[in-house]
């Protein structure tokens, strides 16, 4: 569950609130329970689906064991891609609020920091982020007790959310997954989490549900301190709702708050994106390289190596606004084939209704085509090199002797 947590907490926070805030105005609260909702039934899929197949790799182990090979290398496919995005936007993240004239540099650092960390075993991994969650919500606390004792909220910019429109709603829902995408780490730690069956189903939904508490708290809090439009035009939107009111002079706990936020969020990231490697090489979808495990840290070590050089590579590169649509579109395709899987498991296997995993399905399509045009025509076409790449692989595999 630490796991899980260190990966939502601070995302959304500190990344996606200001694009959900642009696409939907007052409709960011209503964006927020599109997301929740979708996440619930990923969550519920998901957890199922680890408690059936504890293994490392997640919706790319369930699509493979219940919808076929290439099910399993397009859902994997599409987790590493978008994940390898989330963790440039939270190295760039992490530089802009630290230094933002050091941005890219720090960005990098911080990426070849963690890769060290997590090169040392998952149960070092744990222990640095149970300290860093417990950071982040002490600064989440600090600038929501800032911005209502600040005398600046209005009521009225919480509702009626005259501003937004159906289509921004759904927009502001998929930046505002990016969020809640951190709940099934769990499941890609599959083979390294004790009592797999017992431990993930509660975990999952757990962490979901804490988050959605600490996230629903902040939005309205932003949201009342300082209003739709401010926060969308923000770099830095929790510090401007601080800014509005009598405690100004709080915002730097803002700033504090986003750093190790985004290095809680960037090191889980990228031990879930060196598993999913792992699994995918075992099984020849990727370079069998990948697959080693350190003889005395017991962890995937030259994937998080792999993990580290790209992730550092983009962050040079990336705008952040952009790699939040692209990993969100690119995730959301991951768990629709996660809720495919799910809707196929028989009733016995299954603790929830078939409808569950049906609204997840549909629910990560809709949002994922509402994502900016650049974000969606990316993304597709970044998963017809990944289809195409899987056909000439498994071409070859056929024909060798």
């Amino acid at each position: 569950m630490i796991i899980g947590l260190g990966a939502m907490i601070g995302a959304g926070v500190f990344a996606a609130f200001g694009p959900a805030a642009r696409a939907a105005g007052k409709g960011l609260l209503l964006g927020l329970a599109v997301a929740a909702v979708v996440a619930y039934c990923n969550a519920t899929s998901s957890a199922r689906l680890a408690a059936l197949y504890p293994e490392s790799g997640g919706a790319y182990v369930y699509g493979r064991k219940r919808l076929g090979p290439f099910w399993g290398f397009l859902a994997g496919f599409c987790f590493v891609i978008g994940k390898l995005a989330s963790c440039a936007a939270m190295a760039m993240t992490f530089g802009s609020y630290a230094s933002p004239s050091l941005a890219r540099p720090l960005g990098v650092a911080a990426i070849f920091a963690l890769t060290a960390v997590n090169y040392f075993g998952v149960e070092k991994t744990a222990a640095v982020t149970r300290v860093i969650v417990g950071i982040v919500l002490a600064s989440l606390a600090t600038v929501v007790a800032a911005v209502w004792l600040g005398g600046a909220t209005q009521a009225s910019r919480l509702w009626p959310p005259s501003d937004a429109s159906p289509y921004g709603v759904l927009q502001s829902a998929g930046f505002l997954f990016f969020a809640f995408a951190g709940y099934a780490r769990v499941a890609t730690l599959g083979e390294e989490v004790v009592d797999p069956a017992r431990v993930i189903p509660k975990a999952i939904p757990l962490a979901l549900g804490m988050t959605l508490v600490v996230y629903a708290t902040v939005a309205v809090s932003a949201l009342a301190g300082a209003g739709a439009d401010a926060i969308g035009s923000s770099p830095a939107p929790l510090a401007t709702a601080v800014q509005q009111g009598a405690l100004a002079r709080l915002a730097p706990a803002v700033r504090i708050g986003a750093t190790v936020a985004s290095l809680g969020v960037l090191m889980s990231l990228m031990v879930g994106v060196s598993r999913t490697l792992f699994a995918m090489s075992a099984n020849s979808d990727m370079p069998k390289f990948l697959s080693v495990v350190h003889p005395r840290y017991r962890v995937p070590h030259r994937a998080e190596l792999v993990v580290g050089a790209i992730v550092a590579s983009v962050a040079a590169i990336a705008d952040l606004r952009t790699m939040i649509g692209f990993s969100s579109f690119a995730v959301l395709l991951y768990y629709a084939i996660a809720n495919a899987a799910a809707w196929t498991l028989e009733l016995e296997r299954r603790r929830w209704p078939k409808a569950v995993a049906a609204l997840g399905l549909m629910g990560c399509v809709v949002i994922a085509v509402t994502l900016p045009l650049v974000a969606v025509l990316g993304g597709t076409a970044l998963l017809m090199c990944g289809a195409a790449i899987y056909l000439v692989r498994r071409s070859r595999n056929t024909n060798e002797p």
